[in-house]
């Protein structure tokens, strides 16, 4: 298993009317690490050829963040076969080494040639 990070310092365009971390917040975060992982690890032929879409979303709630809060970000595949992935995402304040929220979001693997799903090649099942 392949672990991707990113970290993220809280900011005020985070926070919601209670100055925690709003929760949509965290479901944009869940779906740019995913954005990024996938640009870091492919090709520009292969995001040429191929994208995902999301097909369903679980996000637990754990812990709050608030304003100034160093967050560490971790993304993984879980799984890969067919025409689907599952990917987890964990959130923890590095302040305090809190897990904050964990994800795990079903993707579907899609060819831009056809706008219709395609199966998960070898070449980026290998990439995570």
């Amino acid at each position: 298993m392949l672990v991707f990070e990113k970290n993220i310092i809280v900011s005020a365009d985070d926070l919601d009317n209670r100055n925690h971390v709003n929760n949509v917040r965290y479901v944009q975060w869940v779906q740019d690490i995913a954005e990024d992982n996938w640009i870091a690890n492919t090709s520009i032929a292969i995001r040429n050829d191929y994208y995902w879409i999301m097909l369903s979303h679980h996000i637990q709630y754990k812990a709050e963040a608030v304003l100034g809060d160093h967050l560490l970000l971790k993304t993984y595949v879980t799984k890969s076969e067919g025409l689907r992935s599952t990917r987890m995402v964990e959130i923890y304040n590095q302040n305090t080494n809190k897990l904050l929220t964990t994800s795990e979001t079903i993707w579907c693997f899609m060819s831009h040639k056809t706008n219709k799903p395609a199966r998960i090649t070898k070449e980026v099942a290998d990439l995570f």
